[in-house]
């Protein structure tokens, strides 16, 4: 398995799509493609976590994420990383501020689905992430109004980049994000496994 730092250009726009990926599937693949798209960005990372520290039970071993994501993502423009498991690294927050020490030349934008957008304030340090990159989030099925009341797009309300000039939020100055609905795939990891089409 391939064990090593992306690399980027200086002056590059990344989005981060973080997660366990227990699996990926075609509904990462699809709002990364739409990610890249919409918000202007050079490239897309997916950051395979080594675990979620909000869920009980830990995800099927980090080098089978690793590899059925690549399966699942191939896109010149898209790189698959353990690098949260390299750098030591478990909250987001802290995995921004690693990024960026490591990549000074480089701009951050932060990607979720509005799912994570609804109970993004349980985060730890989630104004931090907020106040430090610009955040992209996707709409998926059955999540729209729940993300648009929540306590983050409350908060963040004056900061928020209509849908329509989505392709300013990545050379906005944190704290901005921007909402776009996008024509989903309604798959979720939890079904694939609760279906046993992935297994440790």
């Amino acid at each position: 398995m391939r064990h090593h730092f992306p690399y980027a250009a200086p002056g590059q726009v990344i989005g981060l799509l973080g997660g366990s990926f227990d699996p990926a599937h075609a509904g990462h693949a699809h709002i990364t493609r739409e990610a890249l798209k919409r918000f202007g960005l050079d490239r897309v990372w997916w950051l395979v976590s080594p675990g979620n520290p909000l869920k009980k039970y830990g995800p099927a071993p980090l080098g089978k994420r690793m590899a059925h994501a690549r399966d699942v993502m191939q896109h010149p423009r898209v790189e698959v990383t353990d690098i949260e498991n390299r750098i030591g690294t478990r909250y987001t927050a802290q995995t921004l501020a690693k990024l960026r020490g490591l990549y000074p030349q480089v701009r951050f934008v932060w990607l979720m689905g509005a799912d994570n957008l609804a109970q993004f304030h349980h985060w730890q340090d989630w104004r931090q992430i907020m106040e430090t990159v610009p955040v992209g989030v996707l709409a998926r099925p059955g999540q729209r109004i729940s993300a648009r009341m929540s306590r983050a797009a409350a908060l963040y309300a004056p900061y928020r980049i209509a849908g329509r000039h989505a392709q300013l939020l990545a050379h906005a100055k944190a704290p901005a994000w921007c909402f776009v609905n996008v024509p989903m795939v309604d798959v979720s990891s939890s079904a694939i496994r609760a279906a046993g089409a992935w297994s440790v």
